[in-house]
């Protein structure tokens, strides 16, 4: 009987006693756990934080129990330890502080219980009883694993006075940690982002932050080489119900769902695991946007855009440059840089690290790519659709539809835009806002396609056709006509598109006007 999917399981055990295939990591978790490891590791949501905890949680209490036939097994000696695991997301949705800390606190006297920790509600708080009973505890004897430590932080990013409060609350135990760190065999933490002024990061003198380490650069997500050792019977059938080569099934895997890298030397890159093993689960769907639906709208980036606004939509499609130390370093929630936060997030990822030190951030894929586009959409549109339901789709009209069909849809879209902040003011705006909203709509166009004689503005492939745009802005509707008249001769001379293997080419010269606001004139050639 054929392995299943591992789709949606986050628990170790449970996945190997249901037969469902697990991709081995286990040389690089020896590479953590053979040593007494206090260890940080940030990354996106979707990408197998939980099961990694759950995969430390199996091997430090159970041994090798679950994990025969793993590369582990040949190399773990240790014996078995008593082990905490917290899941701080179970800490969220509380309306006040003081239901966070008596949610927090009782949640440490369950989890603590089995060990031995009794508290005692005549004497001193939670926290002071659990500093006493750490303090009894032999060296090296107890493993804790925490998961999303900063979401119930996240969650307030946008109260100061809250985030504050909570963040109080949470180093008080850490602080705990740290006094009695002696007795740790095993620390291991996960979230998305780092926050500073949480006594983590400043008080275990030694705790590594391997997020950005080339070496566990592959540790979560799955490299083109797993996917195909692991999942090839799932890639064959894919394959056949697509009515497609596996080779192009791969192909188009790698565009959607590859390009994520965690590395300081940008020299591994992975998939996201949710979208692959949404993906082969029903490919008849085809190449959906699995992680913007689920996951891709974490809460510390949704929380943190209430009071920070994003770039300017016509930037989407430039590169950005960050310094590396400014990825890898906590942070003040106030003071973290919103590249920064998009990378830990998964919107940005790492395509290239610079001899000065600084690292080259690009949209991953094609899903994180659409993603980003409908966080731009929704900032240019401020809450307006952008596609009513009683319409018909940008996609399809630009699938199936006549031409001048796609100039009305155009107009109707910039017509939804919020004119007072983004104004269409020269050729670049019009082509860059049209280039978010036409990937708000689920498609890729590109920008500044090179051919020999030149670069057009903007094609975008859609079902057999491919579509190129040569944009032209008149300041006054008397250029109007001598300015389409340039657009076409472009087209024309320069041979745009001509390159294009699809059924059908379509070029048009569009001028947009100032005064009117809208597209007033196009043509095709």
């Amino acid at each position: 009987m054929p392995k299943l999917l591992p789709l949606g399981t986050s628990d170790f055990q449970a996945l190997r006693l249901n037969n469902e295939i697990y991709v081995d990591k286990t040389d690089l978790i020896f590479q953590l756990a053979k040593g007494r490891g206090k260890i940080f590791l940030a990354r996106p949501r979707r990408f197998g934080k939980s099961l990694l905890i759950s995969t430390f949680e199996s091997l430090f209490k159970s041994g090798l129990q679950n994990f025969r036939g793993l590369a582990i097994e040949d190399l773990w000696e240790d014996k078995l330890y008593p082990v905490v695991r917290l899941d701080f997301s179970k800490l969220k949705g509380y309306d006040s502080v003081e239901f966070f800390r008596e949610a927090f606190f009782n949640y440490l006297q369950e989890s603590f219980y089995p060990l031995g920790f009794r508290y005692d509600a005549s004497r001193t708080s939670v926290l002071a009883q659990l500093d006493s009973w750490t303090q009894t505890l032999e060296t090296s004897s107890l493993v804790i694993l925490i998961d999303e430590y900063d979401a119930p932080l996240t969650e307030r990013l946008h109260d100061d006075s809250q985030f504050n409060q909570v963040r109080d609350i949470l180093s008080q135990f850490f602080a705990i940690l740290k006094s009695n760190e002696g007795c740790l065999r095993f620390f291991f933490m996960t979230g998305i982002t780092k926050f500073s002024n949480t006594s983590i990061f400043s008080a275990f003198n030694n705790l590594q932050d391997i997020s950005m380490n080339p070496i566990f650069g592959t540790l979560l997500g799955y490299t083109q080489e797993e996917i195909i050792e692991n999942f090839s019977e799932y890639l064959t059938s894919a394959a056949q119900k697509l009515k497609v080569s596996e080779q192009d099934l791969l192909d188009q895997l790698k565009l959607h769902y590859d390009g994520f890298c965690f590395d300081s030397s940008a020299k591994t890159h992975v998939y996201c695991p949710w979208s692959v093993l949404n993906f082969l689960n029903y490919p008849e769907l085809g190449f959906q946007n699995y992680w913007y639906k689920s996951g891709g709208q974490p809460t510390v980036l949704l929380k943190f855009l209430v009071n920070h606004a994003l770039e300017k939509p016509v930037d989407y499609a430039e590169d950005k440059l960050i310094r590396l130390s400014d990825l890898n370093t906590a942070r003040q929630y106030d003071e973290i840089c919103l590249d920064a936060l998009l990378t830990q997030a998964g919107y940005l990822s790492i395509s290239e690290v610079l001899k000065n030190g600084y690292a080259v951030l690009t949209y991953p894929n094609k899903e994180v790519a659409v993603s980003m586009a409908q966080l731009y959409a929704d900032e240019l549109l401020k809450g307006r659709p952008l596609e009513h339901s009683r319409g018909p789709l940008i996609a399809d009209v630009m699938a199936s539809g006549r031409v001048e069909d796609v100039i009305d849809v155009f107009n109707k879209t910039v017509t939804s835009i919020d004119y007072s902040r983004y104004p269409i003011t020269d050729e670049s705006t019009c082509r860059a806002y049209l280039q978010v909203l036409l990937i708000g709509a689920a498609m890729l166009p590109r920008v500044e396609v090179h051919n020999a004689l030149g670069r057009s503005d903007l094609e975008v492939e859609i079902g057999t056709r491919h579509w190129v745009f040569e944009f032209k802005f008149a300041h006054r509707n008397s250029q109007v006509q001598s300015l389409l008249s340039q657009g076409l001769e472009q087209l024309k001379a320069n041979r745009y598109g001509k390159q294009s293997t699809l059924n059908e080419l379509i070029r048009v010269a569009l001028v947009f006007s100032e005064e009117d606001r809208k597209f007033t004139a196009w043509q095709c050639v």
